[in-house]
C-alpha cells in the first residue's frame, strides 16, 4: 500500500477544502496577499453531517441525514457543492462499486435526482474511489467512469471523452480551458477538473494551482480538482505550507475549525469501515489489560487475517 487509507481520507477532504479556497483567494494572491483567506460555505456543513450520520449509524441513510441538515444546507442545486457534501459516503463504499453507485443515486434524492448534480456526483465518487483503493490508471480512468455514470441526458461523457483525447494529445492547458469555458456550467468544470488532475497525478499543488488558472469565478474546479488529488496523493502530497495557511487564518474564518473537524471525522469514518469499535464506552466491561471483555459484548468482537483490512 503506497499510502495509508486514514491519509487518504483526510487527502480527500482536506484537498477539497484546500482546493476551493486557494480558488476563492486567488485573487487576493495576485495582489500580493500571504494569508489565506476563508470562509465557510454550506458543503462543508453538509460533508460534517453526513460524516456524523455515517458513523452514527454505521450506514447511510438520506432521512438522519435531512434531520440533521437546515434548510440552507440542501440549497446547493447545479451546484458542485453537492459533489462535495457527498464525499463522506464515497469514503463509506469506496472498495464495493455496486454499494457505492447505490448509495450515491440515493444521496442526490436531496437534490431532486437533477441530472447534473447526479452525474457529477457518480463521477467524481468514482474517480476518488479508484485512488482509495489504488486502482486509478490514467489511462483508463475516464473510459471506466463513463461506465460507471451510466446512460443519461447530460453531455458530461462527451467532455470527458474530449479531456481523455487532451491528455492523449497533450493539448495545452489555455486551449483546454478554453474549449471547456464556452459555458459555465458544473459539467465543464467537472471536465477541466479531471483534466487538471489527471495531466498532473502525481502533483497535489500543480493539479490545484493550474486548475484554478484564470477560473476565478468557479471555485468548484479547484475544489473538485483538489479531492480528486487529495484521495490520490494523500495529505502526504498536500504541502505542508497550504496546510498551515489554515493555522493562519482568522478566528472568524473558522478554516481551522472545519479543517481539524473533517480530519477527525475521516479518521472515525476509516474505523467504522474497518470494523473497529469504541469500547471505552463500557469501561467496567474491559479488563485492565484490555484481553477480555464481558460476554454479553462479545458480539463486538472482529476477527480477521493478520495485515489485511476488511470492512466488516
Amino acid at each position: 500500500m503506497r499510502y495509508s487509507l486514514v491519509s487518504r481520507f483526510q487527502g480527500t477532504l482536506l484537498g477539497a477544502f484546500l482546493g476551493e479556497k486557494k480558488a476563492s483567494n486567488s485573487t487576493h494572491q495576485l495582489q500580493g496577499a500571504e494569508k489565506l483567506q476563508v470562509a465557510s460555505l454550506h458543503w462543508i456543513d453538509m460533508a460534517i453531517l453526513c460524516a456524523e450520520s455515517l458513523i452514527s449509524l454505521g450506514r447511510f441513510d438520506t432521512e438522519d441525514w435531512r434531520k440533521r441538515q437546515q434548510p440552507k444546507h440542501t440549497n446547493l442545486e447545479n451546484s458542485y457543492c453537492a459533489i462535495l457534501a457527498t464525499l463522506p459516503v464515497v469514503l463509506s463504499f469506496h472498495e464495493n462499486t455496486m454499494k457505492l453507485r447505490q448509495n450515491l443515486l440515493i444521496a442526490t434524492e436531496i437534490w431532486h435526482n437533477d441530472p447534473e448534480v447526479r452525474d457529477g456526483i457518480l463521477a467524481v465518487g468514482y474517480a476518488i474511489a479508484q485512488s482509495l483503493t489504488e486502482k486509478l490508471n490514467p489511462a483508463t480512468v475516464i473510459s471506466q467512469t463513463i461506465s460507471f455514470v451510466g446512460e443519461t441526458s447530460t453531455n458530461l461523457p462527451q467532455q470527458l471523452l474530449k479531456v481523455h483525447s487532451f491528455l492523449e494529445n497533450g493539448t495545452r492547458l489555455e486551449k483546454v480551458q478554453t474549449e471547456l469555458s464556452k459555458e459555465e456550467n458544473l459539467t465543464n468544470a467537472i471536465a477541466l477538473a479531471f483534466y487538471c488532475f489527471l495531466s498532473t497525478t502525481e502533483d497535489f499543488r500543480l493539479s490545484v494551482l493550474r486548475a484554478i488558472q484564470k477560473n476565478h469565478r468557479l471555485p468548484g474546479i479547484g475544489a473538485i480538482a483538489g479531492a480528486l488529488s487529495g484521495a490520490y496523493n494523500s495529505t502526504v502530497g498536500i504541502p505542508v505550507s497550504w496546510q498551515v495557511m489554515l493555522l493562519q487564518a482568522k478566528p472568524e474564518e473558522c478554516s481551522l475549525a472545519d479543517s481539524s473537524r473533517m480530519l477527525e471525522l475521516a479518521d472515525a469514518l476509516v474505523a467504522v469501515w474497518s470494523g473497529v469499535y469504541h469500547l471505552t464506552s463500557h469501561p467496567d466491561e474491559v479488563t485492565e489489560q484490555g484481553s477480555a471483555i464481558a460476554p454479553h459484548l462479545e458480539h463486538l468482537q472482529a476477527i480477521a487475517a493478520p495485515r489485511v483490512i476488511r470492512s466488516r
